[in-house]
């Protein structure tokens, strides 16, 4: 015998009893009840609708009409406790009006009201549960499940339900079986196979009692990996499966747990005579007791000595009234909605005819609370509110089970803040911490998922972040790229600033070149000093002592203008470092090339009859000068005023580092400048080949020839390596080319004569100059 079945049918007793009893509801109106068995099948269920149907006395016609009994048919009926036969039922009595509240019926099919029009429950819709389930697996962080379900109505829609659900929080299902109590025993052994086997160490059980039962008792023959049950309302707070051990810290929800006054001494208060009176109670009384009423033979007669109060059963265990209240609550909605036809405020009229049609509408409005503090009204489909209790099987002091509530779940909160965990929950075994059920890994960050090919999405790999990019989540689907002035740590899990590159004053390579740019500048200084010492000197005043003041200034600019292109670059020092190199430059360029011109001048001067040097005397040079570098400073300022140099950060030529540097702005301008320099270092090379043979001891031509072959191949490597060097080496290859073409002048041009001043003074005279002059060039 069901035991909680008859609790149900005994709570529903109770109720009308206390209906009958109140003065505030259905006044003056005695309800009446009649209970059937339907055995959880679907054929006595659609008898029994059938009979609701015609009227309360069994009558049934077998042609084609169907005679009706004098007595009229019920207004509603509060049942079946199962999905299954209450859908029978509510398809019969939808037919004829007549409301179905059921009590225990999950079914989410239940809600469709195009379906079943007239049926109604006070337990929740499946469909909340399933969310609810999904919810708390997505909560303790298991991404990879079992699932189990009753071949039945409330199992098949409960985990379509709940797989849905499950698949939008990013679960995966490694298998899902189906049983059924009535199936071949070999079904329920590849079932248990299935789950002995399986990797996933969470299992989501939507089964009935039976099926249940069978499934825990085939499980326990062989010895089954830890497990974590999540359980449905069905089975979480049956105290019958608190024996198996298998299931220590299995979690699910059930419907709250609640406290009925007066039930349990209702349920208590029986004695033999009472019990004889009514067939379910009979077989209750002898079936705990092992004695017969009706003294049948073979079997012990109760004596009276039964005490009804020592059992130890699901009847008589009044601490877990959960459904117990739902028939309480659906009780309660009958009366209401029949007090809503034919009461007003004050009176009720007995005589009154109804439809059921009508307390079918009533049933949609009523909006009540009970005695003991529950509020009941229905949504549009019927259905109310989803209020779960979250149980967690926990071992007591003395080491069996017993149900725990640890939090609950209440669909009317706002979606995020429905499942509140209330204390601490223990685990299989009696664990602590949660355990883990993936099918992969979690990914750290640095890396993305990759789904392995043919498997759940649950299933994956771990791959690194390409170069370049990061990901900062655990489990992350992509990785995405840095922006463009960041570049990813070693573990490629945050983006981290570049480092800006340029030639710095502190850098190894900035220090050498500022330090050969010094040396080239003190020396050029030298040289102007013993110059200027020893101006008065023939092998000064010989080599145009003006021109070489003035190139010896230019030199020095030169050696310091390569400081312009070490340091951060700015606005200022970019446009200030490519116009003063190209400025200084053609100034040093145009005093050499005037020296040049004074050479050869100087050689026709001595032929007979000549007087070319009256047109290349000192005003012509110092305007010849000035001429070629008045045109460099016109080249400069079309480019500063049309497109000038501006500093830049460079991110494309290193991925993990930022070069600052100058742009070209006009790269024209940049060209034509180097271009005007080199057409004169051409031109004075030239020049200075021509005159390198001339017979006279002062002729420097050969040293200024030698000087710009220097000077041509060095600007001449210069572009190739200019273009292709990395980053600061850019700068620095320029400044090198700035500093060996200004070293090669100077030693070429003024090292000769600084030797024969300061170690050889007895060759600083005009006779040892003039003193190698053909005659037939005096």
């Amino acid at each position: 015998m069901d035991y909680r079945e008859l609790r149900f049918a005994r709570a529903m007793e109770f109720t009308v009893r206390e209906i009958n009893n109140r003065t505030d509801l259905l006044p003056g109106i005695t309800l009446g009840y009649q209970i059937y068995d339907s055995c959880s099948a679907v054929q006595m269920a659609i008898k029994v609708a059938f009979q609701f149907v015609n009227g309360v006395e069994r009558l049934f016609s077998y042609t084609n009409s169907c005679s009706k009994s004098t007595v009229a048919a019920v207004p509603a009926i509060v049942g079946d406790s199962a999905s299954t036969p209450s859908i029978s039922m509510a398809r019969t009595l939808g037919l004829f009006g007549i409301p179905q509240v059921s009590h225990y019926a999950t079914c989410a099919c239940l809600s469709d009201k195009r379906e079943f029009p007239a049926f109604f429950r006070t337990v929740p819709s499946d469909e909340h549960q399933a969310a609810a389930l999904a919810r708390l697996v997505k909560y303790f962080g298991w991404t990879w499940i079992g699932t189990v379900r009753s071949d039945t109505d409330y199992g098949n829609y409960g985990m379509a339900a709940f797989l849905k659900a499950a698949q939008e929080e990013g679960i995966c299902v490694e298998y899902s079986e189906v049983y059924y109590r009535t199936q071949p025993r070999s079904k329920l052994e590849r079932v248990a196979d299935v789950i002995r086997r399986s990797t996933a160490r969470v299992i989501v059980a939507f089964l009935n009692i039976g099926e249940m039962r069978f499934l825990l008792e085939e499980l326990t023959r062989k010895q089954l990996p830890p497990l974590q049950w999540i359980a449905s309302e069905a089975w979480i707070t049956h105290p019958e499966f608190l024996r198996f051990n298998i299931c220590a810290g299995a979690i699910g929800f059930s419907v709250p747990r609640s406290i009925i006054p007066g039930l349990k001494e209702f349920l208590l208060d029986i004695s033999p005579s009472q019990a004889v009176k009514s067939p379910l109670l009979t077989e209750f009384w002898e079936s705990s007791f092992g004695c017969s009423l009706k003294g049948r033979t073979g079997v012990r007669k109760c004596d009276g000595s039964e005490d009804i109060r020592a059992l130890q059963n699901p009847y008589t265990d009044t601490s877990q009234l959960r459904i117990s209240n739902m028939v309480y609550k659906a009780t309660y909605a009958v009366a209401h909605a029949i007090h809503g036809v034919i009461c007003n405020e004050t009176t009720c009229d007995k005589t009154i005819k109804f439809a059921q049609w009508q307390i079918l509408d009533q049933l949609k409005r009523v909006n009540f609370t009970t005695k003991n503090g529950y509020q009941v009204n229905f949504d549009s489909n019927g259905d109310p509110g989803a209020l779960y209790e979250l149980i967690n099987w926990q071992f007591k002091k003395g080491g069996a089970l017993d149900f725990v509530p640890v939090g609950y779940y209440d669909s009317s909160k706002p979606r995020g803040q429905e499942f509140i965990m209330s204390s601490a929950i223990s685990w299989m075994g009696g664990q602590t911490e949660v355990m883990e059920s993936v099918c992969s890994e979690s990914c750290p960050p640095g890396f993305r998922k990759a789904v392995q090919k043919g498997r759940p999405v649950c299933c994956y790999d771990c791959i690194p972040c390409a170069e370049g990019e990061i990901s900062n989540m655990t489990d992350s689907l992509d990785c995405f790229h840095c922006p463009p002035e960041f570049w990813p740590n070693t573990k490629q899990d945050s983006c981290l600033p570049k480092p800006v590159e340029f030639l710095s004053w502190d850098d190894t390579l900035g220090i050498t070149l500022t330090v050969f740019s010094v040396a080239g500048t003190f020396v050029a200084i030298c040289v102007a000093s013993i110059f200027y010492r020893h101006r008065t000197s023939p092998i000064v005043r010989a080599n145009n002592s003006e021109l070489s003041f003035l190139l010896l200034f230019s030199l020095t600019l030169c050696f310091l203008c390569s400081l312009t292109f070490i340091g951060r670059p700015s606005e200022w020092s970019c446009m200030l470092r490519h116009t003063v190199f190209g400025i200084t430059f053609v100034l040093c360029i145009s005093c050499v090339l005037g020296k040049t011109i004074v050479v050869l001048m100087a050689f026709r001067a001595t032929l007979p009859g000549s007087n070319v040097m009256k047109w290349f005397g000192p005003p012509q040079q110092r305007l010849s000068v000035l001429a070629f570098t008045l045109i460099q400073v016109i080249i400069c300022l079309l480019w500063l005023k049309l497109s000038p140099p501006f500093p830049f950060k460079n991110l494309k030529h290193y991925k993990e580092r930022i070069i600052l540097e100058c742009g070209l702005g006009s790269a024209i301008g940049f060209w034509a400048v180097l271009g005007y320099i080199g057409l004169l270092a051409l031109l004075c090379f030239a020049l200075a080949f021509l005159a390198r043979k001339l017979p006279d001891n002062f002729n420097e031509a050969k040293f200024i020839t030698f000087s710009m072959l220097i000077f041509c191949a060095v600007w001449i490597t210069f572009i190739p390596a200019y273009v292709s060097s990395p980053g600061k080496f850019t700068v620095a290859v320029e400044i090198f080319a700035i500093l060996a073409s200004s070293f090669g002048l100077i030693i070429c041009i003024f090292a000769p004569k600084c030797f024969i001043i300061v170690f050889r003074p007895e060759k600083n005279t005009k006779k040892h100059l003039m003193g190698k002059v053909p005659s037939k060039a005096l």
